[in-house]
């Protein structure tokens, strides 16, 4: 199982952005992102280091693996 990368909540949402998710809003320290066609919300927190298993759920929801995710990342 590859390691998640250690990433800021931003950069996050960025590669997410990569595979098609949008950011809808954001209230308080949590980013909502939705992508047409997935019944799954993701809600990244806005933090300067996501936790890996943190990070690793919400890969896990979005339907990639981690290895798509990392290549998405650039890492």
């Amino acid at each position: 199982m590859p390691q998640v990368p250690k990433l800021s909540g931003r950069a996050v949402v960025k590669a997410f952005g990569r595979a098609g998710w949008i950011l809808a809003r954001q209230k308080g320290s949590h980013m909502i992102l939705v992508k047409d066609g997935s019944w799954a919300t993701l809600s990244v927190p806005d933090h300067r280091e996501v936790a890996p298993g943190t990070l690793r759920s919400l890969i896990r929801a979005s339907g990639m693996t981690v290895d798509a995710f990392i290549e998405r990342a650039g890492k």
